[in-house]
């Protein structure tokens, strides 16, 4: 890896804070790259002296060179989350033994486990009808394939850094005469590669199964068993740089992308027209009020004020709590700009199909160099707000979002250990993702809260706060929180439920998600839609006479979170096939993690969003 050398500048804070972002950043991505391939080899005790696979990845070949295919994973198709080692089935094995192959923190965090298979792959030769090995299988080992088989299970490879799947076996009904149909459970024992090639590069790779050369398991008993393989290499005009395109275009065909397309745009249109007719509603009944407040200003005698001029003096007085809430504030601002990043990322082309480990892993670091956002909006807040202890504040902060998924995650990764599932992460994984925190996230986190203490702005409030509050009159139930609330999430979530379908497909199933063009045009509709729902429960609320606000619009704000989490439910149950302690741990777990990661970023922009109508409103007035 190279990097580019430019004159450095003449040095500044700012720019001394950036570039150490940037050190760190840099240092904790090798860091984590290199120690996880170390943590690995220590874990498996075994070390592999092969040259990384991405660079050997889209090499140049000569004819009879050694192509290495690696045996990833196994798991049933149904359950995603739960997949195992490939050599924890009895496959054939390289007489040499399992030699473990080194992976990255995205690959690790992915569940990959790849190891050097026995199978003999050179460029451009053809072989037809190889013996792999002939393998015998113990009675247990046998009821492990016929359970794998049963179960639907599928395994995963990985050649030339492109992936392939198959299926381990297949069931049948057989008929007996008048009797109930019997379940007859065979293993495959022969695969058929095909691949393409364009001069001196691989272009694709399919695996086929031989259903002719099949095993019947399905007896209870010890066999002997031959596995054989076939290769077969043809010319493409394919170029290299395009063999990814298949991957792409595999979940949708073209006629569903089409509906897709055609789905969003609809969603998108009704969304924006009924924002469109609020909005103007909205705008002429303040028109109607400011003409009203200018008109009571001009009489000798004014009226008695009512409506949300009625708490101009309460209006503005802090919340309960500020502590915490200045750190939801400031950890949803730090959300905000991480999903801001990612798309970056997704838009320049810098994740391939089937990289949710990739996804995840810049997730990660993204995570930890946005501390500082987190850090200084917080504090910044808290300290407008009027609080003192900031260092509580800060920690606070640091917690707010991190302790919730690390101790979910400790529960989750003890799950799969017991299950021995590839989704338990090594504990040098664990140790360097602490490591990440703890030198990256935390110190970032303490360096933006020193900076927003200590920085010059002020609240500002356009009216006068009274120094003892208003009562507040009885409402009906419709004006209470959790009612507020599902009338904030209906608007935001019919924005994206049809979007919603595609990306739990790809998240919690085989689908690979692409257009996320059309998936950021998704986000930037959800976040006008929320800021302009909250808005409108938020002036509502005041023409009630109703001053506590400031809770009111983070709780409306993130509201569309919970209706996804609802949602999760209904997709396990009635769109999804998944089963098993495992699977429903993971799933439910990490949905109710990233639900709580989207309710502290929407409830910020809810937040975000009244204030400024707020602050616009109350400006526009005259009050004593």
């Amino acid at each position: 890896m190279t990097a580019r050398t430019r004159p450095r500048a003449r040095p500044t804070r700012k720019r001394a804070f950036l570039e150490s972002c940037v050190v760190l950043a840099s240092c904790a991505v090798l860091c984590t790259r290199a120690s996880s391939a170390r943590a690995e080899d220590l874990q498996r005790g075994s070390t592999s002296n092969s040259i990384g696979r991405s660079l050997l990845a889209g090499s140049k070949y000569d004819r009879g060179d050694d192509i290495a295919l690696f045996a990833n994973k196994v798991g049933p198709f149904h359950n995603p989350s739960e997949t195992y080692q490939y050599y924890d089935f009895p496959f054939c094995r390289s007489p040499e033994g399992v030699k473990r192959e080194r992976t990255d923190l995205g690959e690790v965090l992915g569940g990959d486990r790849l190891a050097k298979s026995p199978y003999e792959i050179e460029f451009g030769i053809d072989k037809e009808n190889v013996d792999l090995c002939t393998q015998f299988l113990e009675r247990k080992e046998v009821e492990k394939f016929r359970r794998a088989v049963k179960n639907d299970y599928y395994f995963q490879m990985s050649f030339d850094d492109l992936p392939i799947w198959g299926f381990i076996g297949k069931v049948e009904k057989i008929m007996r005469g008048g009797a109930a149909a019997e379940n007859r459970y065979f293993l495959f024992t022969h695969v058929h590669f095909e691949i393409s090639y364009n001069e001196d590069r691989v272009i694709e790779i399919n695996l086929s199964t031989d259903p002719l050369k099949t095993v019947d398991i399905t007896a209870d008993e010890a066999m002997s068993m031959r596995f054989s393989y076939s290769v077969h290499w043809k010319p493409t005009t394919t170029a290299f740089k395009d063999r990814m395109d298949k991957y792409s275009r595999y979940s949708f065909l073209p006629e569903h992308l089409e509906i897709h397309w055609f789905s969003i745009i609809n969603s998108c249109v009704t969304v924006i027209l009924m924002m469109g007719f609020l909005a103007s509603i909205l705008l002429r009944v303040l028109k109607n009020d400011f003409v009203k407040f200018a008109r009571d200003e001009e009489m000798l005698e004014s009226q008695e004020e009512s409506g949300w001029k009625y708490v101009h003096g309460d209006v503005f007085r802090f919340p309960r709590g500020r502590s915490l809430f200045a750190a939801i504030i400031g950890t949803g601002t730090q959300l905000f700009f991480l999903v801001i990043f990612v798309f970056m990322l997704a838009l320049v082309g810098a994740f391939y199909p089937y990289s949710m480990g990739a996804v995840t892993a810049a997730c990660l670091i993204m995570y930890s160099l946005t501390a500082g956002i987190a850090g200084y909006v917080s504090a910044n807040t808290y300290r407008q707000m009027g609080g003192e202890n900031w260092v509580r504040n800060v920690l606070l902060t640091c917690v707010l979002f991190c302790g919730p998924l690390g101790v979910l995650f400790s529960f989750l990764n003890t799950v799969a250990i017991a299950y021995r599932s590839t989704a338990a992460l090594p504990f040098g994984t664990i140790v360097l993702i602490v490591l990440l925190w703890a030198i990256v996230t935390i110190p970032l986190t303490i360096v933006g809260g020193i900076a927003g203490k200590n920085a010059k702005a002020e609240f500002n409030a356009p009216v006068r706060t009274t120094k003892y509050p208003r009562d507040i009159p009885a409402l009906p139930w419709y004006r209470a929180t959790i009612p507020q609330m599902c009338i904030a999430s209906f608007l935001p979530f019919s924005a994206i439920y049809i979007e919603l379908f595609y990306i739990f497909a790809s998240v919690w199933g085989h689908k690979v998600y692409t257009i996320y063009s059309v998936l950021f045009v998704v986000f930037v509709i959800l976040i006008l839609v929320t800021a302009f729902m909250t808005i409108s429960l938020t002036y509502f609320q005041l023409t009630a006479e109703d001053h506590e606000w400031w809770w009111r619009s983070v709780l409306c704000g993130g509201s569309t979170a919970i209706a996804i989490f609802g949602y999760a439910f209904y997709y396990y149950h009635l769109r999804s096939d998944m089963t098993g302690f495992l699977q429903s741990t993971y799933y439910f777990g990490y949905m109710a993690i990233i639900c709580y990661g989207w309710f502290l970023l929407l409830g910020t922009v809810g937040h975000k969003a009244s204030l400024l109508f707020v602050r616009h409103i109350y400006r526009a007035i005259k009050c004593d």
